[in-house]
């Protein structure tokens, strides 16, 4: 039965996030819902995967019609090997994995990236990789606790290349310590000289409870100082921006036609479903997510339970301020015809601060205003509901 929202049907979720925990060891600052392991055995993650599946379908909150995307992440998925992924698409099913224009996404870590693994995953449906590089930069690497090397991950994007991948995308991470003497530049050289069609863009960030969290809490580590950090956001803008890129969402830069179509999911409050511990799904007006821990969260499939970690209910105020928020963090931006006088007030004020772009029929962000997203959101929400 589908289950109704606010006396209404809701839109049937099209697509699908799956979360594979599992990592080697945990990066000095990830703060992810990882699992620690070595050499996953695939087999009790697709069991737990599939029970989920199976009581998501009974309540509801996923579309027997094909899937528009689905994304495995993590962890690592590509510990999990070759198989796993044929073994996912088994649990879908044909029929939802059969739409032409399917986007199937899987992250994966250089050092886990294997021919066989590549050719599996190609032959499985997947026609999307997301590849956790970081940097090309040896030291930065090893301070991170990445357990691949600049040469790594040039032999994945290989690897992939050869298996007849052609949409990849990489993460890079910005804002590290001046101290491990890096150059970003040198960095996103190597991104355009690979022909990489996407990019995506994470500052770091000290996240409490994670060892980076600690060292920099005792003074043992320091971050970049803002101007620093906004520099290097800058710089990766204008650089990749004269290579042929688009800075098409605050954190995502793509050569045209190479947009992230799972991410525009989210960013346009459309419903996705989470499978997996920790993840979350998305049907207006309701947010909901899984357990935390692996092992909590597989007791409760394999027992028929839903494995809800939580929920909430946006009201219209927090409804409002979200599609504000996502809506000036991507490049289609929010449409000036739907502000009000109060609010336009704003946007002309930002614009004499150089943090919008010209455009006669839209409120879009520049990279600045970019660097300004959360404070920018509030401000506007504040002047529509005074």
């Amino acid at each position: 039965m589908t289950a109704v929202v606010g006396g209404e049907e809701p839109e049937a979720v099209r697509s699908v996030y799956v979360h594979a925990p599992f990592c080697v060891r945990r990066c000095f600052y990830c703060d992810f819902a990882v699992t620690v392991d070595r050499a996953p055995d695939p087999g009790p993650w697709l069991e737990a995967v599939e029970a989920e599946f199976r009581l998501q379908e009974a309540d509801g909150w996923i579309a027997a019609t094909p899937l528009e995307t689905l994304y495995v992440g993590g962890g690592t998925p590509s510990l999990l090997g070759p198989d796993a992924m044929a073994g996912l698409a088994r649990i879908f099913g044909a029929s939802r994995l059969g739409a032409p224009d399917l986007e199937w996404t899987v992250e994966a870590n250089p050092e886990s990236v294997t021919p066989q693994l590549a050719d599996a995953w190609r032959r499985a449906g997947v026609n999307r990789i997301s590849l956790g590089v970081q940097s090309f930069h040896e030291p930065v690497l090893r301070w991170m606790g990445r357990l691949h090397g600049p040469s790594g991950a040039v032999a994945a994007v290989r690897a992939l290349r050869w298996a007849g991948f052609e949409n990849l995308s990489v993460d890079l991470i910005f804002g590290v310590p001046e101290r491990l003497g890096r150059s970003w530049s040198e960095d996103l050289d190597r991104v355009s000289e690979l022909e990489l069609p996407h990019v995506s863009l994470y500052g770091l960030t000290a996240e409490e409870g994670t060892p980076l969290g600690r060292a920099v809490g005792e003074g043992r580590e320091a971050l970049v100082d803002p101007e620093r950090y906004r520099e290097e956001f800058l710089e990766a803008s204008e650089r990749l921006g004269s290579s042929g890129y688009q800075h098409y969402e605050v954190s995502n830069l793509a050569r045209p036609g190479r947009e992230a179509r799972h991410n525009a999911v989210y960013w346009s409050g459309r419903p996705w479903i989470g499978l997996g511990n920790s993840a979350h799904a998305f049907r207006a007006p309701v947010r909901r997510w899984n357990l935390r821990d692996w092992g909590e969260y597989r007791t409760a499939v394999l027992s028929g339970e839903l494995p809800l970690g939580g929920s909430e209910h946006l009201d219209l105020a927090a409804q409002r301020l979200e599609r504000i928020w996502l809506g000036l963090r991507t490049r289609t931006g929010l449409l000036k015809g739907s502000l009000s006088p109060a609010e336009m007030k704003v946007v002309e004020r930002w614009g004499g601060a150089g943090w919008i772009l010209p455009d006669p029929e839209r409120v879009r962000l520049s990279p600045e205003g970019w660097l300004l997203l959360d404070q920018l959101a509030v401000e506007l929400d504040g002047a529509g509901v005074a």
